[in-house]
């Protein structure tokens, strides 16, 4: 679930003020300060919700800009996420985030195979401090072990968070199998789109942008029950033309065709290193994945956000964006039989045509 809109309380200010005095200190690795920043905004009555989504979800945004734009790298990125996270944990510690629990159980978790946490834990603490009974699985869970924790504690509602869309196809299956044993979802995370549309498809309950949202929506009334009967193919019938399957099921086949018919028609390749050529091979594989959840959702939208999205990542860290429109035009040759897929490649090399344009006019 995403960073949550500026504070409108008079502590606004200072709130602002000590998002940049965190930021500071996670930039430079300082753990202690960090927490330090977190305790005493408490200590000084900050609100401990505000400290949570005004403070530290807002540093993360930041911590994720910063790495799309090549300002900080991997490690560091990762190194910042984890201050962040016992950031959260100091302030959960602390006698002002402690809220005896007054409403139902929830269940909050993410998708298995996501390993972005902390927007979950975020969700988690601020349903705490709303009064709510939480059990916080993290990340990530396997779909039996949620099952069978819901059977033990017969929770209210599930909160399910993934930040990553090519998890999708796993969290419909996830949806269900909540659904299948009475329990209502809540979905929230940038994999579900900016607008919750793809929470819709997949057939959750409800949708919630940010961890603020999502309380407010738990506590507004109570998820609609889940039929017993529903079943994935409910929500996506065009499935049945069996391209996601055949398209995920071929995908390290794809990559390596692909990744041969670059090194074909771009010779230059050859000659890069082992990392530039193992860098590549990663890209393709990530363009055929998103390429396979664009199937599986019948979006053209999802894919063409992720190859506009890459083609900008790489124009910061100086990689030429060029093999890029080629690779589309190697997956679509190969996937020529594929209706849907030839569609969504057409779309995908448009955007990336429109954006080349864009970036050469602010060049």
């Amino acid at each position: 679930m995403s960073t949550p809109t500026p504070p409108s309380t008079p502590d606004g200010e200072r709130v602002r003020e000590l998002a940049g005095e965190l930021w500071t200190a996670v930039a430079d690795g300082d753990e202690y300060t960090a927490t330090g920043i977190v305790l005493r905004a408490l200590d000084d009555g900050i609100d401990p919700e505000s400290v949570l989504l005004d403070v530290i979800a807002a540093v993360q945004g930041t911590v994720g800009e910063e790495w799309a734009a090549n300002r900080i790298s991997v490690a560091q990125e990762h190194a910042a996420t984890s201050i962040n996270e016992r950031a959260v944990t100091a302030l959960a510690q602390h006698s002002a985030a402690r809220t005896p629990a007054h409403r139902g159980r929830i269940t909050v978790a993410c998708v298995d195979g996501e390993w972005h946490a902390l927007p979950a834990r975020l969700v988690a603490e601020v349903l705490k401090l709303r009064g709510w009974e939480v059990d916080y699985l993290g990340a990530p869970v396997p779909s039996p072990h949620l099952i069978s924790h819901l059977h033990t504690t017969k929770a209210d509602a599930v909160a399910l968070s993934s930040s990553i869309a090519t998890r999708l196809p796993t969290a419909h299956a996830t949806i269900t199998a909540c659904q299948s044993v009475g329990v209502p979802v809540l979905v929230g995370g940038a994999a579900f789109g900016a607008d919750g549309r793809y929470a819709k498809l997949l057939g959750a309950q409800a949708w919630a942008p940010d961890a603020r949202s999502a309380a407010d929506r738990l506590a507004e009334a109570p998820l609609a029950r889940p039929q017993a009967d529903h079943r994935q193919t409910d929500d996506l019938p065009h499935l049945a033309d069996q391209e996601y399957t055949m398209v995920a099921r071929s995908a390290d086949a794809l990559v390596r065709t692909v990744f041969s018919g670059l090194q074909d028609a771009r010779p230059a390749l050859l000659a890069a290193d082992e990392t530039q050529r193992e860098r590549t091979a990663e890209d393709l594989a990530h363009i055929v994945e998103f390429l396979a959840t664009a199937l599986y959702l019948d979006e053209d939208d999802l894919f063409t956000h992720f190859v506009t999205w890459t083609a900008r990542i790489l124009r910061a860290r100086g990689v030429p964006g060029r093999f890029l429109p080629l690779a589309l035009d190697l997956l679509a040759h190969e996937l020529r039989d594929f209706p849907r897929a030839s569609r969504i490649l057409r779309h995908g090399l448009e955007a990336l045509t429109a954006d080349r344009a864009t970036a050469g006019t602010h060049a």
